[in-house]
């Protein structure tokens, strides 16, 4: 079995994270392919491998997957452990997968991933308060409920893999989770989190619509990328 999982820069994109991270922390080996981003608009260059034009993508012989989801099914269907064992934990686990990968748009617009900035964010509108409130509880109730260190237990998920985008933005805007920082630190600090964000920082590429996100985000008061090229 020879993966290829393609996604892009580390310092942007959270959606390539999620598989990513789960194959990493699952011991799922693949081969290691990056399409940067190098303008606002990368979908005609992508499509010579994504359906939609889009990262990630996973090639698996003749089967290409697309999409965060579509992959992280895909690879369940093919290897122990991507979801809890706990039935109480995968169908709560389903559940906030789900409302992850369709919800929290006011976080993923006000909020953009930057894993080597740290931003003084601009005063929070209330659906970005909501979101951040939202995140809080799910941390806090997988913790109380399945006893951590990871949100849905003693092992790492596909949970885990579908909420590491949002530690990052966590850290990176300050973001106040109460005992959720518990994981947040838990994660940030696991193998595969830290070889993501030792990559992100040698990047010297930027994007301009990225760094035009993150200009409107708020004040950046420490950059720890490698100097733009």
């Amino acid at each position: 079995m020879a993966y290829t999982l393609i996604t892009a820069n580390r310092n942007y994109s959270s959606w390539s994270l999620r598989p990513w991270v789960l194959m990493k922390a699952l011991g799922i080996p693949f081969a290691d392919r990056l399409e940067p981003f190098t303008k606002p608009s990368n979908y005609d260059e992508f499509r010579a491998f994504s359906p939609t034009g889009q990262v990630p993508v996973l090639v698996d012989g003749e089967t290409t997957v697309w999409d965060s989801l579509g992959i992280a099914l895909y690879l369940a269907d093919r290897h122990p452990g991507v979801w809890p064992e706990d039935a109480a934990a995968k169908a709560w686990g389903a559940c906030v997968v789900a409302e992850m990968h369709g919800g929290f748009s006011a976080l993923r617009n006000d909020c953009t991933m930057n894993v080597g900035v740290r931003v003084s964010p601009k005063p929070m509108r209330p659906a970005l308060l909501r979101d951040v409130a939202r995140i809080r509880e799910i941390f806090e109730q997988g913790l109380d409920r399945f006893g951590g260190p990871w949100l849905a237990g003693e092992r790492f998920s596909v949970v885990d893999a579908f909420f590491a985008p949002v530690a990052f933005r966590i850290r990176t805007y300050g973001l106040d989770v109460g005992r959720g920082q518990a994981w947040v630190d838990h994660v940030l600090a696991s193998e595969p989190m830290r070889q993501w964000e030792a990559e992100a920082l040698l990047e010297s590429w930027r994007e301009e619509s990225h760094e035009a996100e993150l200009a409107e985000a708020g004040a950046i008061t420490a950059d720890f990328r490698a100097p733009p090229r």
